[in-house]
């Protein structure tokens, strides 16, 4: 590497003379320097205009060298500078005092010229390098975050093509799965979860019923009550779902998968497909499930009509035979009831056409 000739360095002493000497033989190795006065002014010309090096008096008046050495380095703004403590003080006390301080080097006056000139190029290459470090890694987490953002415009585009494909079989549902993911979302922010979760599950619930993709037509779109036969046809639609989503590492569809398996299990027990009861019922398919059942009254089905916003949230609330209370995670019940007319805005949004 070559040698850094254009480096700036502050130099740090009480007394002009000091200050004069250690320029010139400074500025005749090609360096550029500023000077301060004591350690208060080191420290704002540093935060100001950071150098590359500091030579730095111990004994000066307002604040020592041992004070600006310990706030320079506390300072993530000045903590990568290297300092070179510059004293007539040559006893080993003085020279452990200043290391740990902080100083990564130590010169003692009348310092000889030629010590000097390599202690400077030394710790000027030791700054180089670590300038480079700071910037490659810089780098690095940019082209990390980078990646990050593809991969998640991956994952979303094969979300969506998925979807996609069980709205074909299901068009009255287009707009359904397009507000169960802002619901869920609502929901999951009401409730304090991480903010990466919040995005998981707005990705990961659209995929709750891709299990249709497998139910006969005749099933899926009968108008008339279903038979027992039928209705056990129907519910398997988790356990495809579930299938289909199984077995991948990507973070949105191993949720999807618990979304598509357990959204139709209870908090009682008397859900579906494995009876499953509380806290064994995984979260995100508890905040999915009323999700969906506040959607299905609010949209018109082949065995129902549209439900206005106050009907369906006394259904949710109160029960009606088919849906109950306990059915629900009662704090999740207790987040929807509060968060009502975010849910009521969010279908007006997004309502079908």
């Amino acid at each position: 590497m070559p040698e850094i000739k254009t480096a700036n360095i502050l130099v740090v002493d009480d007394e002009a003379r000091n200050v004069k000497l250690l320029e010139s033989l400074l500025h005749a190795e090609g360096y550029a320097t500023v000077a301060a006065r004591n350690g208060q002014d080191a420290l704002a010309l540093a935060v100001a205009q950071p150098p590359d090096l500091i030579l730095l008096d111990l004994l000066m008046p307002e604040m020592d060298g041992y004070e600006a050495t310990k706030r320079l380095k506390a300072d993530a703004r000045t903590r990568q500078i290297p300092i070179i403590v510059v004293t007539s003080l040559d006893d080993r006390a003085t020279r452990q005092l200043a290391l740990e301080a902080g100083a990564e080097e130590f010169l003692s006056k009348p310092f000889d010229r030629a010590e000097l000139n390599v202690r400077v190029r030394n710790l000027l290459r030791l700054k180089e390098y670590g300038d480079f470090l700071v910037n490659h890694n810089r780098l690095l987490e940019e082209q990390v975050q980078q990646r990050t953002a593809e991969l998640y415009a991956a994952s979303r585009d094969t979300i969506f093509t998925l979807v996609r494909a069980a709205e074909h079989k299901d068009e009255e549902t287009g707009h359904h799965v397009r507000r169960i993911s802002h619901y869920c979302r609502a929901l999951a922010r009401a409730l304090h979860m991480p903010t990466d979760y919040q995005e998981t599950i707005f990705l990961a619930s659209p995929m709750h019923d891709v299990g249709k993709i497998g139910i006969p037509d005749h099933i899926l779109f009968k108008p008339g009550p279903l038979s027992a036969s039928e209705w056990d046809i129907m519910r398997s639609h988790s356990a495809l779902g579930a299938a289909i989503l199984a077995g991948t590492s990507s973070p949105y569809t191993r949720m999807g998968h618990d979304i598509a398996l357990n959204h139709h299990e209870h908090w009682d027990g008397s859900g579906y497909p494995n009876g499953l009861k509380g806290e064994a019922i995984p979260l995100a398919a508890r905040l999915m499930q009323i999700c969906d059942v506040y959607d299905a009254l609010r949209s018109r089905r082949p065995y129902k009509p549209p439900f206005d916003h106050a009907r369906a949230c006394q259904i949710i609330s109160q029960g009606d035979g088919r849906v109950q209370p306990g059915h629900f995670d009662p704090q999740v019940l207790a987040c929807f009831e509060r968060e009502a007319d975010h849910f009521a805005a969010i279908y007006d949004q997004h309502a079908d056409t």
